[in-house]
């Protein structure tokens, strides 16, 4: 039980410092049903985890160009799902729920824009160095994904927060804009 919560706090304080894939939880929770969001993005830290956990030697030793290049790719790919999603009638007005069912490709959405997004972060060395010093890979794997899930609720309160603020199509502006930042941010890094 203790590795579980030394993974916890471990992933959990290397994700908020220094992780990317907040702003883009945001934004799609800015611009989808937040259960969706939900569902997408903790398919995707689980899987990020499990990565982590079994592979954590190679993770480490991915070259940043990869990393980069595939980073970029997923926030553009992002972008252009956050901008071109079909609105329902009258989810244009803040803080009014759409009157029909929201589609599920919000989960995929969100699933894809985190899972192939910044592989090789502090999260993923962090769990993977747990895993190599205390050889308890499902501890650190359950620790680590549900200290991602917690990043993920926090990332999806604000969005929702700001979504009420704000009417739709700013939203939507918005959203697709810090998709398409955090792809030039990637691809910047590329060159570093």
């Amino acid at each position: 039980m203790s590795y579980l919560f030394l993974s916890y706090w471990t992933v959990l304080v290397a994700e908020l410092i220094g992780d990317r894939s907040i702003y883009t939880v945001a934004s799609l929770a800015m611009r989808f049903q937040p259960r969706w969001v939900f569902c997408g993005i903790a398919a995707a830290f689980c899987g990020k985890m499990l990565v982590a956990v079994w592979c954590g030697r190679l993770l480490s030793e991915l070259s940043p160009l990869w990393t980069g290049a595939i980073s970029a790719v997923t926030f553009l790919a992002s972008a252009a799902c956050i901008w071109w999603h079909r609105e329902t009638p009258d989810a244009g007005v803040p803080g009014k729920p759409p009157a029909r069912p929201p589609s599920t490709n919000a989960v995929w959405v969100a699933f894809f824009s985190v899972f192939f997004a910044e592989w090789a972060d502090l999260g993923q060395i962090s769990a993977a160095a747990l895993v190599m010093r205390f050889h308890a890979p499902g501890p650190v794997w359950l620790g680590g994904s549900l200290a991602l899930c917690t990043k993920g609720g926090l990332a999806i309160v604000l969005g929702l927060s700001l979504r009420e603020r704000f009417p739709r199509r700013l939203v939507r502006i918005v959203s697709a804009s810090s998709c398409l930042l955090l792809a030039l941010v990637s691809l910047y890094s590329l060159g570093q």
